[in-house]
């Protein structure tokens, strides 16, 4: 009997984060808020996805959504790709995001049925555990508990070290495009100071300018990097810099599909691709750009986009097939206060997150939590990812002169 899809369900909830986190565009105001996909088939299955924000569009989308794929064999997964993403449709309605949730799902399904992990589905996994970098942000301090600030230099690596003793994360990330440039340079100076011999990345999410770039990149020439992340906007831009910082490039903004991708083979801007499960659409592409990328000697990564359990589970799985895995992976996950999966967040140990083995994705919603998340989402609704609490009617520059003071200390409302 064909497993089909008989409906689909999404939930938007919020989670509290431990203090909200600063980026180049704006802030994640002290929580997440993410839209739980449940899939449900004819003869009994129910997969899990998930996708970044959205609130009750998202769930309008989802089940906007159910009449094309209502009777659709969940292991048939290219004609679910062209059934909602069709490239010449998706210039009117981009569903990328949506299929990616689906797909999830669908793998999920497809894992339960035949009692198999996701990962034996995709070519089966080459590594138990998946290594995880700290990824630290500054953040405005907890509005409730007053805690959590980082904004100071001695903030930074105090905050680093204690994520270190909790989780062993030796992998260091930091982003920026908050402060000046040469403020968070003495940041991330005195980061790598704090933590010899580890390995660090410094992402500002293309808030610098060209020259920015270029000073800076110089200014850690000395520091073990992994790579420069998204310092400057745009693939000729990123080229143009590489011709005064000899630092390994990588991005998760401007190659985030496959035209990009072959684009950037030609002209040699980025070395190394940040694969995002959410962003390409699915663990699918990313593995097929992985396999891209190791055919014309680019390096990847697992980025995150600020996920829940669910997804993070979708980013292990990925991880554990791509042979060619070379970095630390991106999370926002330690950054969390709970999760809505039964038994809570996912370890951490050694700075490594286990992968799952059990049927699908390895992982089962806890319905109470997802209640209660529900809720918490309804009483707080959404929040702009573009908009800084602490700076009403703020917004950046691309490239950005518009920095943050970091000699104020802020602790803003966050409704």
């Amino acid at each position: 009997m064909p497993t089909t899809i008989a409906n689909i369900r999404a939930t938007p909830v919020t989670v509290p984060l431990e203090a909200p986190l600063l980026h180049s565009n704006g802030a994640h105001w002290g929580r997440f808020v993410r839209t739980i996909v449940e899939v449900e088939t004819a003869d009994g299955y129910v997969g899990l996805g998930e996708m970044g924000g959205g609130g009750e569009d998202a769930t309008r989308a989802f089940a906007g959504l159910l009449s094309y794929l209502k009777g659709h064999d969940v292991f048939a997964l290219e004609a679910m790709r062209f059934a909602i993403c069709n490239p010449t449709a998706s210039l009117y309605n981009n569903r990328t995001q949506l299929h990616a949730a689906l797909e999830f799902a669908c793998l999920d399904i497809m894992g339960q049925k035949l009692g198999v992990p996701v990962h034996a589905l995709l070519g089966g996994k080459l590594r138990d555990v998946v290594d995880f970098a700290s990824y630290l942000f500054f953040r405005y301090a907890n509005p409730e508990a007053g805690e959590g600030e980082v904004r100071t230099p001695e903030q930074l690596v105090a905050h680093a070290a204690a994520l270190k003793a909790k989780h062993g994360f030796t992998s260091h990330k930091l982003k920026g495009g908050v402060y000046p440039p040469m403020y968070e340079l003495a940041c991330y100076r005195a980061l790598a100071t704090s933590l010899p011999g580890e390995r660090f990345r410094y992402d500002p999410n293309c808030a610098l300018s060209l020259a920015d770039a270029i000073a800076f990149g110089k200014g850690i020439a000395d520091i073990r990097n992994d790579y420069f992340e998204d310092p400057v906007w745009g693939m000729q831009q990123m080229k143009r810099l590489k011709e005064f910082v000899p630092l390994p490039t990588a991005t998760n903004s401007v190659v985030i599909d496959f035209e990009q991708l072959a684009e950037n083979v030609r002209n040699g801007a980025v070395d190394v691709i940040l694969l995002d499960t959410t962003f390409w659409g699915g663990i699918r592409p990313c593995i097929k750009a992985a396999g891209v990328c190791e055919t014309f000697g680019l390096g990847v990564a697992v980025h995150s986009s600020g996920e829940l359990g669910i997804q993070l589970a979708t980013m292990l799985h990925m991880g554990a097939v791509v042979p060619n895995l070379g970095y630390a992976a991106d999370a926002h996950y330690h950054h969390l206060v709970d999760d809505v999966i039964v038994g809570g967040p996912l370890p951490y140990e050694g700075g490594a997150i286990r992968v799952p083995d059990a049927p699908g994705l390895g992982v089962t919603l806890d319905r109470a939590k997802l209640l209660q998340y529900h809720e918490l989402f309804r009483e707080l609704g959404g929040y702009p990812y573009d908009r800084d609490p602490g700076r009403p009617g703020w917004y950046p520059l691309i490239p950005n002169d518009r920095w943050a003071d970091p000699n104020v200390s802020l602790r803003p409302r966050l409704t």
